[in-house]
């Protein structure tokens, strides 16, 4: 039995539709907070939300895999993960899939970094084994980054980011997924095929996409300030937006692997391949 949750939402999908339509023999079981929204494919839905251990205790009871989905966003999230984590050591859970993030440490420049790092040691305190999949930032997201008139703007200078293609992250995930015990105590660092600045992201999504796009640098006190101005946010929240280009600036995120060609079989796909 092999629960996957975050099935709603993009990365989860992905991982879902190749599981479900698979020749190899499993059964599936989503565990999603709103049955109603959970994609229609043959297999078992639970609800639960991550914060409540019992219903997930319910929901993952009898389950062997689970490939959880790091939490959206929140100021709770750090509790929120380890509620949920508990709940699957104590409904039996064997081995638990993480998506992580590239340099996950408790001093991690990307503030959500360090709500990774926490989960991770929470796994590792719980008992079951683990794979742990620390993915760099969405290589088909970044050119969302860009407001209404096509900037990128953040403080990231010229730093270099390995961005990963989501559809990747969801190939290594099902690797992984079919055998976990060849994975077990692995931790994976995924990445795109190269590292790039974000004047080349916006150069060559915007290519791609057919729309005029470009980086614009800013200092740290500007990017709080212009984030401050145009959105009703938390501290937490701006550091986390903030972070994102501190940690490309610093270098964090220019690290490239071959992992997800040795897990997954295949080479990463390129900005314009995970765009196409």
């Amino acid at each position: 039995m092999i629960a996957v949750t975050g099935s709603t939402g993009a990365l989860g999908g992905l991982v879902t539709k190749a599981l479900a339509g698979s020749d190899f023999r499993i059964d599936l079981r989503l565990v999603v907070r709103d049955a109603s929204r959970a994609p229609d494919v043959d297999c078992d839905v639970r609800e639960c939300a991550y914060a409540d251990e019992e219903a997930a205790v319910a929901a993952l009871e009898g389950v062997d895999t689970l490939f959880m989905v790091s939490a959206a966003e929140a100021q709770d999230r750090r509790a929120q993960h380890r509620t949920f984590i508990r709940a699957a050591a104590r409904a039996g859970v064997a081995h638990l899939v993480y998506t992580s993030f590239s340099g996950a440490a408790a001093d991690a420049t990307f503030t959500l970094g360090r709500d990774h790092h926490d989960a991770e040691q929470a796994i590792r305190d719980s008992g079951m084994a683990f794979t742990f999949l620390r993915d760099n930032f969405y290589s088909d997201l970044l050119p969302y980054f860009a407001d209404a008139a096509g900037v990128i703007r953040g403080p990231a200078g010229e730093g270099r980011v390995a961005a990963v293609a989501r559809a990747d992250v969801a190939d290594v995930a099902v690797a992984v997924l079919r055998d976990p015990a060849a994975h077990a105590g692995a931790t994976y660092t995924l990445t795109g095929p190269e590292a790039l600045t974000l004047t080349e992201v916006a150069a060559r999504a915007g290519a791609v996409l057919g729309r005029d796009l470009r980086f614009e640098d800013e200092t740290v006190e500007e990017a709080y300030a212009s984030r401050a101005a145009a959105y009703d946010a938390e501290q937490w929240q701006l550091d986390a937006w903030v972070s994102t280009y501190t940690a490309i600036a610093d270098g964090s995120c220019a690290e490239v692997t071959d992992d997800v060609r040795r897990v997954a079989g295949h080479e990463a796909r390129t900005i314009e391949a995970a765009l196409g």
